[in-house]
């Protein structure tokens, strides 16, 4: 019994990586929601767990760089000459 429960809970916190790697879009206004229905019953706690970071970047989930440093280009890999 206890080992269906710990699969059970693998298998949904897997589902929702996922889901939120997948669908970020959807899955930041769905854990909004829930944010907010958990606010209103008084769970602070959760409801500040489940809401949505705030989104740098260019916002498409791409994981593209939140600031616009340039990034330090490193020197071409030079062939040893041996005499």
């Amino acid at each position: 019994m206890l080992e269906y429960l710990i699969v059970a809970a693998l298998v949904l916190w897997s589902t929702v990586i996922v889901f939120k790697k997948v669908f970020p879009k959807t899955a930041a206004s769905v854990f909004l929601a829930l944010s907010n229905v958990c606010q209103r019953f008084g769970w602070q706690r959760l409801a500040t767990w489940l809401k949505p970071k705030m989104v740098a970047g260019c916002g498409g989930g791409c994981g593209c760089a939140t600031d616009d440093k340039e990034t330090k280009k490193s020197e071409p890999v030079q062939t040893v000459k041996w005499r």
